[in-house]
């Protein structure tokens, strides 16, 4: 168990209810909330990493960050045609309706943005005929070999499916 999971990092709303608490102010200057946001990477995140280490151990073959499929997938398995995204608990809004209410309206409208943004590309992925697998950081954090369990079911259920092996495995 990490100390996150320890000091009760994840606290969603019991039965679907919303997060108690009420909106609060930034509490860092705009020159601090800068320089901590130009940390943040939008690749090569920790649970980014565990998750492929764990897929490379399952001895699955992938590509990563593909501009040429709409949202960029983090992994891709061009051959069985799987994209797989890894999101943000916070950055993709998991279970955002029950906290929303604890955010300043900019923070609401941008992951609110970036929530649409994900539904029209995980549509258009869909569309062209791509199996489209998004899997949280929490999940990664929690079961990281049973998440690659799953990008590899959905492989081998594509390969059954198509019949084709070539750049799947």
């Amino acid at each position: 168990m990490t100390r996150k999971q320890k000091a009760g990092h994840r606290r969603w709303g019991a039965r679907g209810g919303k997060v108690p608490g009420s909106r609060r102010g930034d509490i860092m200057a705009p020159q601090q909330r800068s320089k901590v946001m130009s940390r943040i990477r939008a690749k090569d995140t920790s649970p980014e990493l565990a998750l492929a280490n764990q897929m490379a151990a399952f001895g699955l073959m992938f590509e990563r960050h593909c501009p040429d499929l709409p949202g960029k997938p983090d992994f891709v398995f061009r051959g069985v045609m799987v994209a797989v995204f890894v999101d943000g608990d916070f950055w993709h809004g998991f279970r955002f309706p029950l906290w929303q209410h604890k955010l300043s309206p900019n923070w609401r409208k941008k992951i609110g943005a970036t929530r649409a943004r994900d539904r029209k590309n995980f549509s258009s992925l869909r569309r062209r005929g791509w199996t489209v697998l998004r899997i949280w950081e929490h999940q990664i954090e929690r079961d990281p070999t049973g998440c690659a369990n799953r990008a590899s079911e959905a492989v081998r259920l594509r390969v059954k499916k198509i019949g084709r092996t070539s750049g799947a495995l």
